[in-house]
Parts: structure tokens; sequence; C-alpha cells
């Protein structure tokens, strides 16, 4: 049951990293989310615009442990981990 937390949790980093993606690039920047992410990636911003992306994770994991659903705001944890190390090779 716990392991299927916390899966659960880092499905719901991934997403609400991605979400915070595109409302970067449509609130901030004139880039368009869906059509130029290899401009993003040639022109070496995309690791910085992920990161960005991730903040409102945070906010999720606040929300997740006010709740006391911490094995799911593990999982969180564990979605930003991983996606530190992809911002690394990106």
């Amino acid at each position: 049951m716990k392991y299927k937390d916390l899966v659960f949790g880092v499905l719901i980093g991934f997403c609400t990293a991605i979400l915070g993606i595109i409302i970067f690039l449509e609130v901030f920047t004139f880039y368009d989310p869906f059509n130029d992410v290899e401009l993003l990636k040639q022109q070496g911003i995309l690791g910085k615009v992920v990161t960005l992306g991730a903040i409102l994770n945070i906010i999720v994991f606040f929300i997740l442990l006010k709740k006391g659903k911490d094995v799911i705001a593990r999982g969180v944890i564990l979605s930003l981990i991983l996606l530190t190390i992809i911002t690394l090779f990106l």
C-alpha cells in the first residue's frame, strides 16, 4: 500500500512540475510551452525553466504534510530529486 502511495506522489510531483512549466512559460515569457521546447534547449535555458516549474512541488509537499499524507509527500520529494537529475543532463 505504501508503494502505491509513493508512486502516486511521484506522479503528482511530475504533473505539478509540468503544470508549473506551462504556467511559467505562458505568464512570464513569450515562448509557447508546446512548440518551443527545442528552442529552449538550443538556448540552454530548458533546465532553468524546469527548475522554476518545479517550485509548485514545494507547495504541494506542504499541503500533503498538513493533511497527513506523509508517504505521498515523500513521493513528491522523490520526483524533485529525479527532476534534479534530469535537469543535470539537459
